[in-house]
């Protein structure tokens, strides 16, 4: 199982408008199913990442992103 951040410069062309930093994890065939699921609501849950997309490959890998916006903060004083 492989976990790649995809840097914020990173745009859609849906996403013009907001700012989003994805994760993409990667499952192998060989790896455990239950495992990647495990991962992916620990993300969810603690990490505040929404599912964007999954992709299911022809030799049984599997591919899912991760999407969560980037909060700006602004100065107020």
């Amino acid at each position: 199982m492989k976990e790649q951040f995809l840097s914020s410069s990173v745009e859609r062309e849906r996403d013009y408008e907001r700012q989003y930093e994805y994760l993409v994890l990667t499952v192998g065939p060989d790896d455990s199913l239950p495992e990647a699921r495990r991962r992916l609501v620990e993300h969810s849950e603690y990490g505040k990442w929404e599912l964007e997309r999954s992709r299911l490959y022809m030799g049984g890998g599997r591919r899912f992103w991760l999407r969560r916006r980037i909060i700006s903060v602004q100065r107020t004083a």
